[in-house]
């Protein structure tokens, strides 16, 4: 399955939250992996609240249909404390690369 649609997210953390950010974003809801095919947290080397998450999609349908159910509209709402101002959305679609993790 080939990704069309995604997005790269930076998200400022609260002052001191970024290690429960990433904490949360690591353990999010369970993505459909036949949809979600990319689901990346990374954090800056040099402020550790500043977040970003990675996405890559089967489609821009299956990614809205996943962010409207109340699984997600929960999970999103558990972020909000943590975030500092507004998170900032690019679009981009994933295409390819390598991933060596824990």
């Amino acid at each position: 399955m080939s990704i069309a649609h995604g997005f790269h997210a930076t998200i400022t953390a609260q002052p001191g939250k970024g290690d429960a950010l990433v904490e949360l974003l690591l353990n999010a809801p369970s993505l459909p992996l036949a949809d979600c095919l990319v689901f990346l947290v990374s954090r800056s080397a040099s402020n550790p609240d500043l977040v970003f998450v990675t996405e890559g999609w089967s489609s821009a349908a299956a990614h809205g249909a996943f962010f409207g159910s109340a699984a997600a509209q929960a999970f999103i709402a558990s972020l909000a404390p943590l975030v500092a101002g507004e998170s900032i959305y690019v679009d981009a679609v994933p295409l390819g690369g390598k991933a060596v993790l824990d």
